[in-house]
């Protein structure tokens, strides 16, 4: 039976407390009991409970007193409290107090089994409510992940396997092949885990700020603290914990990603606590890490654990028959957002597409489709589009016709031969640089021993640098 959530039932009436937990763990929850305030205490400052039943008259001190106590250790803790001396004015008090729900002795397990589940849905939306408030999720574009290319299909074929397990799963790929929406696809078909899509971008976290961002802390576990602060992991409960770039992060916090990824728990900075992480974990890189593995910057044992099923996302160079079929969704697409008319790539346009390498892949390819929308005026896209949004091949070969241009007019001739060209054009350069000829070979792109020779080929090599 697949785990529900973790409940801890306070009374001092046995009969009450293993009532109450042979039921709850005959439905899927993991149930702890404590018969006095002490013992209640304990088992709160450890674990993270979902649910607690909480008897107002205890042998060593007052419910509304350890309700309090509670609701200051951890807010999210929904309470229900039970009393065979209950009354209405009891009853308010401790809703006023933070308490979910009421119910009074003698109740039945079935209405104690309807207030759990309606006490973890109220959980379920105070953290979906917090994470919007403290903005820790991106407002996700409508950007679906699409191809027809064979490799594509296989891996969308094993992407639906996937989400009817609990499997960890590993994306790899170069930047910009759509790692994060593959993720995404695999968690719009999960069977399993259908709660919140929570992203952790661990090449932009601060190295120091990383254990509290994943796992969260308690108030005062460090200088600042000054509260407690839900970690990515509990926001993603219940649903997909995506860690994209995963070779960034430190090594001394490896061991305890491991803890999560092999015992489904972890911790919150400074907090003895013990909290289940019901999520499926989705690791993604463009390293390799199994080189990352041999320089020791990354875990053996933890590669090999989120390596279960590993997806590889082929560049856009060797899915070409997508290219066309991306472009055109992303025609689409961003006409839509900024409100255009839809508008048609030129017959010119669509094969300088296909011929251009795209070292930037999907991420390349869209963020030019965008300039493009934003800047072309015309129902048709065409190359003089393509210049003014800064695709790659046409600036450079504009750059080459506009120093063709400048040395022909400043010679006289029709025709200067190539070597004049490259000699006129590198000793501009190194008049910018000041001869600098380190500097000079850098921003050409040949090295220093080549430059030089080239110098001295040309009469230059008694200039001073």
């Amino acid at each position: 039976m697949r785990y529900k959530g973790r409940i801890l039932v306070v009374d001092d009436e046995i009969d009450i407390r293993e009532g109450l937990s042979i039921f709850f763990q005959k439905e899927g929850y993991q149930v702890d009991n404590a018969e006095n305030k002490k013992e209640a205490l304990e088992h709160f400052s450890k674990k993270e409970y979902d649910v607690v039943f909480l008897d107002l008259k205890l042998p060593d001190g007052n419910g509304l007193d350890l309700l309090k106590e509670f609701l200051e250790i951890n807010y999210e803790s929904q309470i229900i409290v039970i009393s065979a001396y209950g009354n209405i004015e009891t009853a308010v008090s401790a809703i006023k107090m933070g308490a979910f729900d009421f119910l009074e002795k003698p109740f039945s397990v079935y209405q104690a089994k309807v207030a759990v589940e309606k006490a973890i849905e109220k959980k379920k939306l105070l953290l979906e409510n917090l994470y919007l408030k403290l903005s820790l999720k991106e407002k996700e574009e409508k950007i679906n992940f699409v191809g027809e290319d064979p490799k594509i299909k296989q891996i969308l074929e094993k992407a639906k396997i996937i989400a009817s397990t609990d499997c960890t799963v590993l994306i790899t790929g170069e930047s910009g092949t759509g790692k994060g929406l593959l993720a995404k696809k695999i968690h719009e078909m999960d069977l399993v885990y259908k709660g919140p899509f929570v992203c952790v971008d661990c090449g932009a976290v601060v190295p120091t700020l990383f254990e509290s961002e994943l796992f969260g802390h308690a108030k005062g576990a460090f200088t600042g603290a000054q509260q407690a602060k839900i970690g990515k992991i509990e926001f993603a409960q219940g649903g997909v914990l995506f860690l994209d770039e995963i070779a960034n992060i430190p090594l001394d916090l490896q061991a305890k990603l491991l803890k999560v990824v092999e015992e489904k728990e972890f911790s919150p900075v400074g907090s003895l606590k013990v909290i289940k992480a019901n999520v499926r974990i989705i690791a993604a890189t463009n390293k390799d890490l199994k080189e990352e593995v041999k320089k020791g910057t990354f875990r053996e044992d933890l590669y090999y654990r989120l390596n279960v099923v590993n997806l590889h996302l082929p560049p856009l160079r060797e899915r070409k028959g997508d290219i066309l079929l991306l472009a055109n969704y992303f025609l689409k697409y961003f006409c839509e957002k900024y409100k255009k008319p839809m508008k048609i790539f030129s017959p010119k346009v669509l094969s300088l597409f296909m011929d251009y390498h795209w070292p930037g892949n999907i991420r390349e390819l869209k963020n030019l489709i965008e300039r493009l929308v934003i800047f072309s005026t015309k129902e048709e896209i065409t190359e003089k589009d393509l210049l003014l949004a800064e695709f790659e091949p046409l600036v450079k070969e504009k750059r080459t016709e506009e120093l063709t241009k400048e040395l022909v007019t400043s010679n006289g001739e029709e025709i200067v031969p190539v070597e004049e060209i490259e000699k006129q054009y590198i000793i501009k350069v190194l008049k910018q640089l000041n001869w600098n000829k380190s500097l000079a070979a850098k921003k050409l792109g040949i090295d220093r021993k080549t430059l030089t020779l080239k110098l001295k080929k040309w009469g230059y090599d008694k200039q001073l640098f």
